[in-house]
């Protein structure tokens, strides 16, 4: 894995030692990142769920935002995180929450420009992600979400009052754009 684009462009990044992990590959990355990046989307404020390794906060970081929120239950993986803001020079424009994404959201300063979100697959996800509106995480008219999940399924139309309005499909991953 490694940084696609940006400031920190070609540094590699570590995945976490978690059992399951499943990071979104590099072409995903840089497909998702290409089409925010055509629809103008404000990368300032981001919020990482489920963040893995940190790749997809740490991206929007080397793309110009300035603050990422990471968001991330395993402990391992959260030290991973850690250690790829330091290997890229971002640790001082994010904060990792080691905690579940349904307990986190009293510690986050919402609202974000962009949430991506990458859930295990066949979870309850979605069902937090609709949360994410009452918990004022959201701000209508300029918050933006980009959500993985298996390409076998088919992600929501709507989500807290965006709609969907790109998916790309590669591999067994999917990722929808909602505006």
């Amino acid at each position: 894995m490694r940084v696609i684009a940006g400031r920190a462009k070609g540094h590699r990044l570590a995945g976490p030692a978690s059992r399951g992990a499943r990071p979104t590959s590099d072409l995903m990355r840089g497909a998702v990142f290409s089409a925010l990046e055509a629809m103008g989307v404000d990368l300032t404020r981001t919020l990482d769920l489920y963040a893995g390794s940190g790749a997809l906060g740490i991206e929007a970081l080397s793309r110009g935002g300035e603050w990422c929120d990471f968001v991330e239950k395993d402990r391992r993986a959260c030290e991973s995180i850690r250690g790829n803001l330091a290997r890229t020079g971002f640790e001082g424009r994010a904060k990792v929450h080691c905690a579940a994404v349904e307990r986190a959201h009293g510690r986050l300063k919402g609202p974000y420009t962009l949430i991506v979100a990458d859930p295990p697959y066949a979870s309850d996800a979605v069902a937090v992600l609709e949360r994410l509106a009452d918990w004022g995480l959201v701000e209508g008219g300029r918050t933006v979400l980009a959500l993985e999940y298996s390409s076998r399924e088919e992600g929501p139309e709507r989500l807290w009052g965006l709609s969907r309005v790109k998916t790309l499909r590669h591999g067994d991953s999917a990722v929808s754009i909602y505006r």
